[in-house]
């Protein structure tokens, strides 16, 4: 395995520039999203289960005037930070906590807020020995057929089934500089090319830019992203209102087309190749 390091900073090109800035430190984290865009946010905790995981917010609040509840991923900008959240990596508990959150919310008729930034599940021994596969698993049938709207927005890291168990919803939204694959660049080259040195080529080779997800259908917009950290007030303006339409049109729908028309997007999702026999 080779010792080099994958190009950093201004030398770094292509989708691998795009996940370095995905992991900047400055960049607002998803419980940043949440206290931006939710008014008089009350966090939940607990999966009634195991436990709580600080790698997950959860809670109910007021999103334009509308009850809603809204989960996040969290991360923090530091390294003390970061091991608090577990540098944004969920347990199984993290999972179940929000599953049962959004369980509520379809029982008192909220909709969901979803802010994903993650490189993936946590993969550590507890995590499986605490049933991590069973945990994401449940989470992907159940949002499925969830009766009430579910929008998620991927700010940054959209790392594998660990991203996905918390972005299947009607309406899926990927920050201009966010990325989303079924496994991270550094991921890949370790077990494909056998060494990790090699992420940035991997990262070019997952295809996994907001650009190509919208072209393949797996998202349904972009956010642009320059006035993130140079004007925040003026993006989670711009955001807010972006949700607050999707939002309207969702709510107006009855639960069984709502569910209906989430079944359909996610069936039309890749296509098929008959010359080639498989899907693409």
């Amino acid at each position: 395995m080779s010792g080099r390091n994958p190009e950093t900073g201004a030398s770094a090109r292509g989708n691998w520039a795009r996940v370095l800035a995905s992991r900047a430190p400055e960049r607002p984290k998803p419980q940043e999203f949440v206290a931006a865009l939710v008014d008089g946010f009350v966090e939940l905790h607990g999966d009634r289960a195991f436990g709580d995981d600080a790698a997950v917010v959860g809670g109910v609040g007021r999103f334009c005037g509308i009850p809603v509840t809204a989960i996040g991923t969290c991360k923090g900008h530091d390294f003390k930070g970061n091991i608090r959240h577990n540098f944004g990596m969920p347990h199984p508990e993290g999972y179940r906590k929000a599953l049962r959150l959004m369980k509520q919310a379809e029982k008192f008729g909220r909709p969901v807020l979803l802010f994903v930034d993650t490189p993936g599940a946590f993969a550590g021994m507890a995590a499986e020995e605490r049933g991590m596969a069973h945990a994401i698993a449940q989470n992907l049938f159940e949002m499925s057929a969830l009766r009430t709207p579910v929008v998620a927005v991927v700010t940054g890291e959209g790392g594998s089934g660990g991203a996905l168990a918390l972005a299947l919803g009607d309406r899926i939204f990927m920050l201009e500089n966010a990325w989303f694959s079924v496994i991270s660049p550094e991921g890949c080259a370790s077990i494909l090319m056998k060494d990790p040195a090699k992420a940035p080529e991997a990262a070019d080779a997952l295809k996994l830019d907001a650009a190509t997800a919208l072209e393949f259908g797996l998202v349904d917009g972009i956010v642009p992203e320059e006035d993130l950290l140079a004007a925040p007030e003026r993006f989670f303006a711009a955001l807010r209102e972006t949700i607050r339409v999707e939002l309207e049109a969702l709510r107006a729908l009855p639960p069984d087309e709502l569910v209906e028309r989430r079944y359909r997007k996610y069936r039309s999702v890749g296509k098929f190749s008959e010359e080639a026999g498989r899907v693409l």
